[in-house]
């Protein structure tokens, strides 16, 4: 018996890796070799291609391709309808199958609605995506990007609310009250 809920008009392929108490709802397609950790949530018409890797809590809203080369990292939020990518140049008479680029999705990152990340970046721990932006480039832990191109207009904590540093270069998350410290263009967490 399996130990995930399946909606009966999502289909499972044979030979992937499905974690306990994970929910795939209608019109998904789970493909063979794919990975998914414990306790995601694989939204509505949601299609999660072979060899993809989704860690523990990953929560994929409706209608998101997520395509072979993508890895995504525990904690991770794919809002509704974004996109990946995975060939720079893709030709529909060019196989281009062995040139897939690897995208990762680093711990905790939220990507919003229809937004598109181009293959071959990696977003950052706990990096805030906004809704319609387009990654053309690496994305820093903690960072606020949003537009297309995408550009960095600030920084997030880990739960996702904007973070002021003062003449310390310190920050305080207004809902945890963690502290958080910008040094050298990089952000880091001091204090739980």
């Amino acid at each position: 018996m399996n130990e995930y809920f399946a909606h009966e008009t999502s289909v499972i392929d044979p030979d992937c890796s499905i974690g306990k108490d994970t929910k795939i709802w209608h019109f998904s397609h789970i493909m063979s070799g794919c990975s998914i950790g414990e306790c995601c949530n694989i939204g509505q018409n949601v299609v999660i291609s072979p060899a993809v890797i989704l860690g523990r809590n990953v929560k994929i809203q409706n209608n998101v391709s997520v395509y072979t080369g993508v890895i995504c990292e525990d904690d991770v939020f794919l809002g509704p309808s974004m996109v990946f990518t995975n060939v720079i140049n893709p030709r529909s008479h060019v196989n281009r199958k062995n040139e897939y680029a690897q995208t990762i999705v680093r711990k905790g990152a939220s990507i919003g609605a229809n937004a598109t990340v181009i293959c071959g970046n990696e977003i950052g721990e706990y990096a805030m995506i906004g809704a319609g932006a387009v990654i053309t480039k690496p994305v820093k832990a903690f960072a606020l990007v949003v537009g297309n191109p995408a550009n960095q207009i600030g920084w997030v904590s880990e739960n996702g609310h904007k973070l002021d540093f003062n003449t310390n270069a310190e920050a305080v998350c207004p809902e945890t009250g963690q502290i958080y410290k910008l040094v050298n263009g990089n952000v880091t967490k001091i204090s739980n």
